[in-house]
């Protein structure tokens, strides 16, 4: 136990003393979770990890089939891969009945590819502690928030026994692509009186998201030698307008509001095969926010309608109208009050393991809490470590904050769990 964490654990609180005990196994955890590379498709040793992790703590494990069906879901994400006999984790530990109220964890195994090996410092698969920081691929989004999760049940049974109400522990995959595994449970029935997912969150309580949703963008035209008329426009040039198209579309979309949040990202850009041959076809990948108030069927009518307007007046487009079809998110928006209960009592539990209320914040993405509350009606937020670097290089986890985080939410979980203060 480091310094830091040794102050940040203070003498006389059994809660606190379990924390320290245990604190160490769960870095160890983040360690092994991140030692497999756990990219779409490819989710299932990570799983397997937790789950033997839950199983170690009594936790009665069960395996949710992921079938092809999901995607004729209506709120269903576009599948980037079949299911290929894939499966989503459910961990249920029964309690022993009382006044308490069940609650539901929620965490993602997959992880985004790692950028190029190359420019990490490190291996991403690799883990490495440094100066109080582990680094690694979905170290921080979102292995770490589980292993916090875990750490925080360890102590919870360590000093309070099992609790009165029912735990559930899901591990899902899907979520950085379309959400369909949380999807999948929620239509199976996997639910409690409430959910919090250990996203990282920088110990803030996370409270909403704006809706996302993902299109390609596919360009074919006659490919021909660079050494044609030099005003004559290309496919690229095509690429620009929709790019500046979908671009305004975002701002158009973030009009009235206080700060930019409906962001639209190019993370995928391909096309040609040669330096002196224009490109004959090409494909751009888009990841477009949109507000809250849009239906994910009203955010692509918008978002055609930008790129069909914006064609008009391209002379490439004009020629080769670009095909859009959707490919991945179809994510609502969504929003937990402030003033429900279970804010309330997270922010109490935060309060009282560090002396003051956490901000309630929201994001400029989405999480898979949209599905618990637009589709099943349950209250559902997210609180978690702080992190740096996600989706880019040398991401990483503070461990301290996994430490910080566990205080919460064993607190929280000791009143919830049990209907009674913590």
């Amino acid at each position: 136990m480091d310094q830091t964490l040794a102050q940040l654990l203070p003498d006389g609180d059994p809660l606190d003393a379990a924390l320290q005990r245990h604190a160490e196994s769960a870095f160890a955890l983040i360690e092994r979770l991140v030692r497999e590379p756990s990219m779409l498709g490819n989710e299932a040793g990570a799983q397997a990890v937790l789950a033997a992790e839950l199983a170690d703590l009594g936790f009665a494990i069960d395996w949710l089939p992921f079938t092809d069906a999901i995607a004729d879901d209506p709120i269903a994400g576009v599948p980037s891969i079949p299911a290929g006999g894939r499966r989503v984790l459910v961990a249920r530990l029964a309690g022993i009945g009382g006044a308490g109220r069940s609650l539901l964890l929620n965490g993602h195994l997959d992880v985004v590819p790692s950028g190029g090996d190359a420019a990490w410092r490190n291996p991403p698969f690799e883990p490495v502690r440094e100066d109080g920081w582990l680094y690694g691929r979905g170290a921080g989004d979102m292995k770490a928030g589980l292993a916090m999760a875990v750490l925080a049940i360890r102590a919870l049974l360590a000093t309070r026994g099992r609790p009165a109400a029912d735990l559930t522990f899901v591990g899902v995959i899907e979520e950085e692509c379309t959400g369909n595994g949380t999807l999948a449970s929620v239509r199976a029935g996997v639910l409690a009186d409430a959910v919090v997912l250990p996203e990282p969150t920088g110990l803030d309580v996370l409270l909403d998201g704006i809706g996302v949703l993902w299109i390609d963008v596919e360009l074919e035209g006659p490919p021909g030698h660079a050494l044609q008329t030099p005003e004559s426009a290309t496919l690229l040039d095509g690429a620009w307008t929709v790019i500046r198209a979908v671009r305004a579309l975002a701002a158009e979309f973030d009009a009235g509001e206080p700060e930019p949040r409906h962001h639209a990202n190019v993370g995928v850009v391909r096309a040609g095969d040669w330096p002196s041959t224009q490109p004959g076809a090409g494909r751009l990948g888009i990841r477009i926010g949109f507000p809250a108030t849009l239906t994910p069927d009203a955010a692509e009518t918008r978002v055609r309608a930008a790129i069909a307007a914006a064609a008009v007046g391209d002379p490439w487009l004009t020629a080769h109208p670009p095909r859009v079809r959707l490919s991945g998110f179809r994510a609502e928006g969504y929003a937990l009050p402030a003033e429900s209960a279970l804010t309330g009592a997270l922010s109490a539990a935060h309060a009282d393991a560090h002396g003051a209320p956490p901000a309630l914040v929201g994001t400029t993405g989405t999480t898979d809490a949209r599905f618990y509350l637009n589709q099943a009606g349950v209250p559902a937020l997210c609180y978690g470590p702080r992190v740096e670097g996600m989706h880019g290089v040398d991401e990483r986890v503070e461990l301290a904050s996994v430490v910080a985080g566990a205080r919460t939410l064993t607190r929280f979980m000791a009143a919830w769990l049990n209907g009674a203060a913590a």
